[in-house]
Parts: C-alpha cells; sequence; structure tokens
C-alpha cells in the first residue's frame, strides 16, 4: 500500500506543537508569578512524552498504510457509498465522534484495551505535553472505525476525521485554559478533559468524548469538574522510561495470566477491567478438635 496518498494532517503539525509548548510553558510561568500556579512541566516527564510522541509517529509510517488497506478492503466490499458531498462530511463529523467514544471508552473498560491506552493517562501532570504521550500499539483501534467504511465512507474521508479529531483533543490537555461557558454543554473543553485525566474516584471513567461531550451526557459518563484533579493512574509506574511507559500494562497482563489458577481467571485478567482482581481463595474452615477422653477416677 502507498502511503503518499494517505491524508496525513498530525505530521505537518509538529512545528505547532513545538511552539505551542513553549508558549504554554511561558503561560504556567507567568501565573506561578502572579501567585496562580499551575502543575506545569517536568523536564524528564516532558522529555518522556515527547518520546512516547516521536515512537508513536514512527510506528504509524508502518501502520497508517495497513489500516487504510484494511478499510479500503471494508469499503470495497460494501455496496453503500456516502459520497463526499457537504452532507457525507457532516454525517462522517458525528459518526466518527461516536466511533471516537465507543473506542475510548472501551479502552477504559477492557484490560487488554487499557494496556495500550494507559501510556496516554501514566503522567502525572497535565499540559500540552500529555497530549503527545502516545500509544506505540495503535493497532487495537481498528475494529472501531471499521463500521464507518462499511456504511459507505471513503477511507481517506475516514483518516482525515481521525486526524481532525485527534488535533482539536491537543488543545484541551492544559490547565491554562478554565471553563467556556455554554460550549461546556456541547464539546469536550480543557475542564472536562481534566476530570477525565483525574484518578479522582468521582472522575474515574468518565468524559470520554473526543470533540463532542453529548455521548457522555447521553451514556451516563458525563462528571464535571468539580474537584480539584489528581493526575495520573491509581497506582502510579513512577518512570520517565519510554520502553516501560509503552509496555508495562502488557508485561503486568502477561504475569497475571501466568500465575496457577482455572482457565476462567486468566482470561479475565486480559478481559475484565483494569481494576478487576481474582478472588482470594477461601480459607478452609479449621476442623473441629476431637475431645480428649477422660479416664474415670
Amino acid at each position: 500500500m502507498d502511503t503518499a496518498h494517505i491524508p496525513d494532517l498530525i505530521t505537518p503539525a509538529v512545528p505547532f506543537f513545538v511552539v505551542s509548548l513553549i508558549i504554554e510553558g511561558w503561560v504556567a510561568k507567568r501565573m506561578k508569578d502572579s501567585g496562580r500556579p499551575l502543575l506545569g512541566h517536568t523536564v524528564k516527564d516532558t522529555a518522556a512524552s515527547l518520546s512516547m510522541g516521536l515512537g508513536n509517529l514512527v510506528v504509524g509510517i508502518f501502520w497508517k498504510g495497513i489500516a487504510f488497506a484494511f478499510y479500503l478492503a471494508l469499503y470495497q466490499l460494501t455496496p453503500l457509498r456516502m459520497g463526499s458531498g457537504v452532507a457525507a462530511w457532516v454525517l462522517l463529523f458525528f459518526a466518527d465522534d461516536l466511533c471516537y467514544y465507543w473506542f475510548h471508552r472501551i479502552h477504559h473498560e477492557v484490560r487488554l484495551f487499557w494496556a495500550s491506552h494507559v501510556i496516554h493517562h501514566s503522567s502525572e501532570h497535565y499540559n500540552l505535553s500529555t497530549a503527545l504521550r502516545q500509544t506505540w500499539t495503535p493497532m487495537t483501534g481498528l475494529p472501531f472505525w471499521a463500521p464507518l467504511a462499511l456504511l459507505g465512507f471513503h477511507p481517506a474521508m475516514i483518516v482525515t476525521a481521525q486526524s481532525i479529531s485527534l488535533l482539536y483533543q491537543y488543545w484541551i490537555h492544559t490547565e491554562a485554559i478554565g471553563r467556556m461557558g455554554p460550549l461546556e454543554w456541547v464539546l469536550n473543553t480543557p475542564s472536562h478533559h481534566r476530570a477525565h485525566h483525574a484518578s479522582n474516584e468521582r472522575y474515574l471513567d468518565k468524559n470520554y468524548g473526543g470533540i463532542l461531550i453529548i455521548w457522555d451526557r447521553l451514556f451516563g459518563t458525563f462528571e464535571p469538574e468539580t474537584e480539584r484533579p489528581v493526575y495520573g493512574l491509581t497506582k502510579n509506574i513512577h518512570t520517565f522510561n519510554p520502553v516501560r511507559i509503552a509496555f508495562h500494562e502488557y508485561a503486568a497482563i502477561i504475569r497475571d495470566v501466568r500465575r496457577p489458577g482455572p482457565l476462567r481467571i486468566r482470561l479475565s485478567h486480559i478481559f475484565r477491567g483494569p481494576g478487576w482482581k481474582r478472588p482470594e481463595p477461601e480459607a478452609r474452615p479449621a476442623p473441629t478438635p476431637t475431645p480428649t477422653p477422660t479416664l474415670p477416677a
């Protein structure tokens, strides 16, 4: 598959990412000097996020052609054709965002998928560099946009819609922007996404939306930002090593699956939620001691 004709909006945006990171750092310093500190950046954490982003770009050079070929095969199988007019693009905007919602939600609710997505949540900081902390195993997302190809959307349109969604979500990874008034009802905003990245119990598994927040409101996964978010995982990994960040959860799954136990328990470590724990074996009741007979006096 020749990837030269596959739309790529991400690579040309890299200079913008760099400039915006510098501007955000400057804003954070100004806010700190004025007595309104942000969590800001640390050199090691930012470097780790940038390393994950660069790795994602490298993997994408090979993967995007495979994904495009898969969607193209599905597109050629279906007799449906949505065309490329304005109405098709409007419909695709909502359909793509709905696909992203379920992609994102499943990647939080099923451990196998979480192993790919946990990378994005592994930073204990929240800034624009966090947006670049992307997975090195994007293959888990392939099935979630397959329905769009089967509905007759051209793969080039699907890839373009995915890129637009990803670019939109870059700017919401910041503490420098507060609430945005009425837009909070419809759009995924920095406030909504701060809650999503928090490890506070009330925020866990909430606000999955990409561009729109309407799906969370519709499916009962919306939670407004009402208390200070504590960023990171419920059990942080405390490493800046990109390889460990990329694969630590896969390694943990393998360790759990290799532990002795029934097949259903081993499979549960893969397909249940990330927080699932295997039940502890029930303690056997202690045997009742046999009374010692006493001899007659």
